[in-house]
Parts: C-alpha cells; structure tokens; sequence
C-alpha cells in the first residue's frame, strides 16, 4: 500500500471509529458540564455526569437517564386513601380544607395510580448539537432531544413526545438523571408548597404544612407552586432542579374566566419509585390532555439545571433566566399613583357608611370598629374587629384629620381596652378575641373558642406599643402593654417557645400536633422597646433563639389565620421583620442571618409565572392586558396543600414590600425589590375605582375591599411602608424615618410619623397635606416633610418604573401651610442630596425628571 492511501485508511477507519463510539456513547459537553450514555443492552442509560469547575470536576456518582411514562386504560378513581381512618379528625371544623386533604390523597396525588412504564431508550443518534433518542412500545412511541442550552451552559434542554399506538390516559415524567440518597441530602425546596432538609413521614407536617419533605412520591399542582421548579441540593453543595418550560403550567385566567385550577403540570420531589429526585409530570394522568386516541402527540419540555453553590442562586436562575421575571417591571404602565391610592382611602376611611364603621356600648365604653363580614365561628353577619392601628394612628398624625382624631381613635382606643381581660385568672392579660359580635356582646376568635399566645402578641402587645408611639404619656395603655408582657413571659417555655393555643374552658393546650414557628417573642421586644425592663428583652431573645433554631435553620414555620388551621402564611415575612428588629436592638449577627433566611424562604410565597404578556384578556367584559392581571410578583395568604391560593390565588395584599426592599439594602440581592416593586406597582386592575381599595383575593379582580373594609387599613400601612423603605434605600439611608412595630396579622409593615427623621441631615417630620399639591405623572409616587424647625418643606418624588419619567408638579405654599410665609429659595437634590438646580417660582407648574427608578427632591426654605 502507498502511503498516502494507507495514511487514508488510517483516518478513514479512525473517523468509523469515532462515529461508532458517538452511538454507543453519545455525550453532550460544554464548559461547565459532560453528559454521557451508554447501551449495555438494556437501553441508553447514563454512564458519566459531571460537573466542570475552577477546583475541578465533580462526578455524580449514580447517573441514572431512566424514563417514565405513566399509564391508564381507564380514568384513575378519585377515591382518596387516607393513613388512617381517623385522618381527617383533627380537622372536621376546619370546612376549607377538607376538601384538599380529601384530593391529596386521591391516587393521582400520592403518584400510586396507572402503570409506570419505566425503560432505557432502545435508540440514541447524535445529530448537530444534540442527542435524539427513540423508544417504541405496544402501547406508544417515545421521541426525546437533549442539548446543552448554548447560553444558559448550566442547562440541559430536554423535549420528550410521545405518540399513542392504544387509547388510554397518559402522562409523562422527566426522566430521573440521578437521585439523591436520604443521607446525602441538605436541602430540598418544591416552592409554594414544602422545604427542609431531611424527609418527613409525618404527612399533615410535610405534605399539609410544608415542615420538611414528605416521604411519599406526592405530586403537587401548579396553581400553588409560586415557581416551577423543584430543587434538591446534596451535601457537596450540587444542586439538581427541573425547571419547566412556562408553556407546560396552566395559565390562571387563560381567556375570558378564571382557570386557576386547572392542572397541567404535576411537580414533585421524587420520581414515582420514590427516591429523591425532582420530578415534572405532563400531562397529569386523568386531568386534561392526558387522554390520547391512538396517533395522538403530547409534548413536555423542560431543562434541568445543575450547579455548585447556594440553593438560593439557582433558584433565581429559574425565576430571572426561565420566567423573565424583570421584564414584568418593564411591562407595568401605571394609572394611580400608589400615594393617590392613600389619598383616596383617606376619604374611604373616614366615610362611616363606605367603611362600615361601628360603635357599640360594651362594659361602659363605647367601643368602635369596622363590621366584618367574613367567616367567623359563632358569627350572624355582626363581627367586627380593627386591623392596622399603626396606620391609623399614623394617618391621623400625618393628616391632622379631625374625623380620624375624634371619631375613630378614641373608640378604637376603647376597643383595644376591652379586647384585653383583666379579670385574674389564667388569661389575665391576654386578648380574648379578634373579633367583637355585637348581637352576642362577646368577643371571639376566628374559628374557635381559644386564646393564642401570638394574640397576645397581636392584639395587646404590638397594637398598643404601635399607639403608645404616638401617645406615650397614656399610662393605662402603658400599665395593659405591661400585663400582656408579663403573662407572655408566664406562657414561655423554659426552651422559649410558646404553645399554639388553649382552649378557653379547659385552659388547656391546644393544636399539640404542631408547634408554635411564628414570631410569638415579638411582643416582648415591643415591651422592652416601650417600658425598658430587661426581663422582657431577655425573654424576647430566648424566644427569637428557639425560632431561629426550629423556624429559620429549618424552613419550617407555621401560620396565623385560624381558619385554615394555621398553614404557613405571611407570618414567614413577618418573622424576617421581627428578627431584624432584635439584630437591630441587639447587634447580634444571628438574628440578622435568620432574618435573611427567613426573607429568602418568604421569596417562595411569591408567585414567578406564568410570564406577563400583553396578550389580550377579558375581566368581565372588559379589555385587559394579560400582564395587568397577572399573579406574578403577588404572594399568597397561605400556600401549599391546604391554603388559600388554591381557590382565591395570591392576595393583593403586599405587606411584605417594604421588608422586601430593606433586604435589598443589606444584602444588595435584587430579587428582593424586584418582588417588592412587582408586588406594589401597576396593580391598578384589581383596584376599585370609586374607593382606591385593592380587593384582597386575586380571583375577586376589583371588586374592591368586600366584606372585609378594614383591609383599607392595611393598605394604607404597607403602602407607606414600601414607599418609606424605596426613599431610604434609593438615597442610601440619606432620607430615613424610624419606624414603628409590625402590624397584626398580615405581615411585616410598620408605621411611621410617630418621631422626627432626617432628610439629608435635616431633623424632618413627615406629614400628608390634602390641599396644594399636585404630581401630574402617576408613575411618580411622593411623600412629604417638614423640617422639625418649619424652615424647610420637602416633597419627596420616587420614579416607580423602569424608565426615565417627568413630572409636573404644582405647589401652592399657602394651601399646603396655611398662615405660614411663602418660601424665598427652592431647589431640587439627587438621591445623594446634591443640588441640581434652583427653582425660582414656588408656586408655579415645575417639571421635573426623573431618573429610572431613582428620587429627586424638591426642597422649599423660608
């Protein structure tokens, strides 16, 4: 053989060589991950799966590749098969739940009905930058691609279709690539529904209340899970989540009606033989689309995504990379003004009959409240209760407002007096109910006749510290802030917890199957911040300790809201606050870890998807943009197997904003105010139009407050709050005002006005005229000030949007300060307090710009 012709046959048998192997061992391989398979005569399964790193490779040790199709000639039964046959017991009275333990455990949940179907792929061809696998069955066959995401190189982007050769009811699983032994694991999230580290056999804590992962291969729908995206990460820090292409999950409101509850995406932790890995299914066996005639297609597409590192970071992968979630903010073209909603619930609030305000005689005080026409055990449409009494102290104060300070405080002052027992006995001390009914002159609580410690907390300890900010000489509110202080003291166990609850008649413990994970211990910083005794610090910080090392550590916590047992809510928010507040008296590096930890769990309340779009929707007849009604960026009541949001979706409530854009100070992650501002702006389709009262349920759109007025409250509070906490952090702690305790019960926002504060370096109070001032761009939100010497009046202007705006803005100096002199000089700051020019007529139109998220100040001197 010449050789040139023998040097041929050496590269041509190499080459045949190299083509060979590439079919028995296709691979994929990029800079940060190597996938490879092999047929050992049972199929492709994978032999190697690496990671590519700066400290070198990391090998899973147990690649696996193994697919799953699950499969059902008839319709799985709905026939649910509880533990137990007393299962259902402890939760008789508690009619919003029964329902979802009953379709939890239904054989399509627990991941027990069909056949799994489980196999190697028999084919694998690689072609262009992929793999195409092929498996074909009696009953159907299987397409799969794989390919590494060119510009995500974390991911791996996987499309299965499977074409039916029988009828029947199918559902497709992403296949296993390695699971995760019990021992190995160090943390696991399914977001929106449970977390932890180790499994959890005890299925009311796992499955019902999120505390750890259950142990049983459950599978979860879409409408709760905030972002879709399981997540496990083993104890050499490798993280391993399946994200789901946005187009697989239901839409919630797909056309013209609400389907939230349609189920098109299962997610679970573990593959259907039970061993940890997480897992999607689509579509659900039984639910819609799963039913195939013979040549029908269904398709599921999703990536996996591995990495070395924080949970929390590939978890923003998902939510940033997959679902887009700061395109949202580009999206929001705001119509009101969130300062002109406060505005306009000023009038709300003050209007008996729009606000449904009460006064009743009780124990010789008039007494006075808002009706509350929600459910409550024992009510006849005559419950009543006060929900934000910082921010109605805190209105009242920045306002002047004589409806406020003579017709609504001193009742509301009275009512809280009487809330309170004050007869011996073991509740000395404690509040005895929410809600007051007027037709049995009792008060109550929510859904039984119980006393919490953490009502205590709520209704005696932060609503009266909240109005001896305001009013401090008032020695009877101070001498009931001591009493509740003292008997939560009595309450707290010697390992600093509380108890859930007792029962009124027997005052004994109550709810002992679940344990009291909420800021119980908040009361007694409040008691400390207010009368100074140590005792009350010391016992604030053993019960912050017991809640750091059994709540934050562990990502267990528990609820608030009675009526749906207590299941995890925003008192996961509120606990973030709340141990910001100790590390904020106590300089403790603990609390402030805990309550970054806290605030990262709270994230996975917040719904990520579907992704906003300006596609058309009808709300009642009228024409809305998808993204105007959209569920991302709101957060639930309560979540998981047995909360609200699976029938209501997530509230429009958003307390959590201003906590949310204080974490982005401390720690500079943006997906804190990236939340906050989904959350806060834009939002005006589910405000009501004639009382600038958001509804609360994101399925009731604008329906306004409802049956539930006192959330106008609430509204108020958290409102201030962001757009306080937005200044603070925009002119970095340049313009700050002390706030005041969390608010009952809804999560973390505080009030303000109660004390002096500083606008770059200037003693300032704040206030909130009616009269003389107009911002002409709703996209601009403002807050208003006055040097503590008169000298100076400040309007505060915060872009809320993502691009630059302008905004006229009209001051009459007389209106706005009645009988004062008109200013000589004026000027507009920066967010650093830089002067950026003067303003020469005080009283005339002035536009000014505003930079992309930014502040600018307008300063008036006499």
């Amino acid at each position: 053989m010449k050789k040139g012709v023998k040097g041929l046959g050496v590269l041509l048998l190499g080459l045949f060589a190299t083509t060979a192997y590439a079919q028995d061992h296709p691979q994929l391989e990029n800079a940060q991950l190597k996938i490879q398979w092999r047929n050992d005569g049972q199929g492709y399964a994978l032999s190697d799966l690496l990671l590519h790193g700066a400290q070198g490779d990391i090998h899973i040790s147990n690649p696996i590749g193994q697919y799953t199709i699950l499969y059902s000639k008839e319709k799985p039964d709905s026939v649910p098969h509880f533990p137990s046959p007393d299962w259902l017991d402890r939760y008789k009275a508690y009619t919003y739940q029964i329902d979802h333990w009953k379709k939890a455990f239904q054989p399509v949940a627990m991941n027990t009905a069909g056949e799994a179907i489980t196999f190697y792929p028999a084919e694998a061809k690689q072609e262009g930058d992929g793999i195409h696998f092929r498996q074909e069955t009696e009953r159907f066959v299987l397409d799969a691609d794989w390919k590494l995401d060119p510009n995500m190189k974390q991911d791996v982007l996987v499309a299965i279709r499977i074409k039916a050769k029988k009828p029947g009811y199918y559902s497709l699983a992403s296949p296993t690539l390695y699971t995760i032994r019990e021992d190995a694991l160090n943390w696991a999230i399914l977001p929106g529904y449970f977390q932890g580290k180790t499994l959890e056999p005890n299925l009311a804590l796992s499955y019902g209340y999120g505390e750890g992962i259950p142990d049983k291969p459950v599978i979860v729908r879409e409408r709760v899970a905030s972002t879709l995206a399981p997540l496990i990460q083993d104890k050499t820090n490798v993280n391993l989540s399946v994200i789901a292409e946005p187009r697989m999950a239901r839409d919630p409101w797909a056309k013209d009606h609400i389907t939230h509850s349609d189920w098109k995406l299962g997610l679970s932790l573990m593959n259907r033989e039970g061993k940890l890995s997480p897992t999607l299914y689509h579509p659900v066996l039984g639910q819609q689309d799963s039913y195939l005639q013979v040549g029908e297609e269904r398709v599921l597409t999703f990536r996996y995504a591995l990495s070395k590192g924080d949970w929390f970071d590939q978890y923003k992968h998902a939510i940033y990379d997959v679902y887009h979630f700061k395109h949202f903010l580009k999206l929001k073209d705001t119509k009101e003004s969130l300062t002109h909603r406060i505005y306009g619930m000023l009038d709300y609030v003050r209007d008996d009959s729009t606000s449904l305000w009460k006064v009743f005689p009780y124990q010789g005080l008039q007494i006075g409240a808002q009706a509350y026409l929600g459910g409550v055990v024992g009510s006849n449409k005559d419950a009543m209760k006060n929900s934000d009494y910082g921010a109605m102290w805190m209105l009242a104060k920045l306002t002047g407002d004589a409806t406020l300070n003579k017709h609504r405080l001193p009742y509301a002052r009275n009512f809280k007096l009487v809330q309170q027992q004050t007869s011996d006995g073991f509740f000395k001390g404690a509040a005895i109910g929410q809600y007051y009914l007027w037709n049995r002159q009792r008060f109550t609580e929510e859904w039984g006749d119980y006393v919490e410690p953490i009502a205590l907390t709520y209704y005696t300890m932060l609503d009266i510290g909240n109005i001896l900010l305001y009013q401090s000489d008032d020695k009877e509110l101070r001498n009931r802030l001591r009493a509740g202080g003292d008997k939560l003291l009595e309450w707290q166990k010697a390992d600093g917890s509380w108890e859930v609850a007792y029962d009124r008649a027997t005052e004994q413990a109550m709810f002992t199957d679940i344990k009291d994970r909420r800021p119980t211990f908040y009361g007694l910083l409040v008691a400390y911040r207010i009368l100074g005794d140590q005792k009350y610090l010391a016992g604030a910080k053993r019960g912050a300790n017991w809640l750091v090392a059994e709540a934050a550590n562990k990502g267990f916590f528990l609820g608030v809201c009675g009526d749906a047992r207590f299941a995890p809510d925003f008192a996961t928010a509120q606990s973030a606050q709340a141990f910001l507040d100790l590390y904020e008296l106590t300089n403790d590096q603990q609390y402030l870890e805990a309550a970054k930890e806290a605030a990262r769990l709270y994230t996975a309340s917040v719904y990520t998807h579907p992704i906003p779009s300006e596609a058309e929707k009808f709300v009642k007849g009228e024409k809305r943009a998808d993204w105007q009604i959209s569920q991302a960026g709101l957060s639930f009541e309560h979540g998981g197997l047995l909360g609200s949001a699976n029938g209501g979706g997530p509230i429009l409530l958003a307390s959590h904003a201003g906590m949310f854009v204080r974490m982005y100070g401390l720690t500079q992650d943006s997906l804190f105010l990236d939340m906050a501002r989904a959350a806060a702006w834009g939002r005006d389709a589910f405000v009501d139009q004639a009382t600038h009262v958001a509804s609360y349920y994101w399925n009731a759109m604008n329906k306004g407050a409802g049956p539930y007025p006192h959330h106008a409250w609430w509204q108020i509070g958290w409102i201030t709050d962001y757009l306080q906490s937005e200044a603070s952090v925009r002119s970095n702690k340049l313009i700050h005002f002390p706030r005041g305790f969390v608010t009952p019960k809804v999560g973390p926002h505080q009030p303000y006005g109660f004390k002096a504060g500083e606008i770059f370096h200037i003693p300032a109070v704040m206030m909130l005229p009616e009269h003389g001032l107009t911002v002409g761009n709703e996209r601009i939100d403002y807050l208003c000030a006055r040097s503590n010497d008169k000298k100076s009046f400040f309007l505060i202007l915060l872009n809320n949007s993502v691009d630059e705006q302008k905004a006229l803005v009209t001051m009459d100096f007389s209106a706005l300060l009645p009988g004062e002199k008109a200013p000589k000089t004026g000027m507009i700051l920066n967010e650093t307090g830089k002067q950026l020019e003067n303003i020469n007529n005080r009283t005339a139109n002035q536009t000014i710009r505003i930079p992309a998220g930014g502040l600018r100040v307008i300063q008036l001197n006499n």
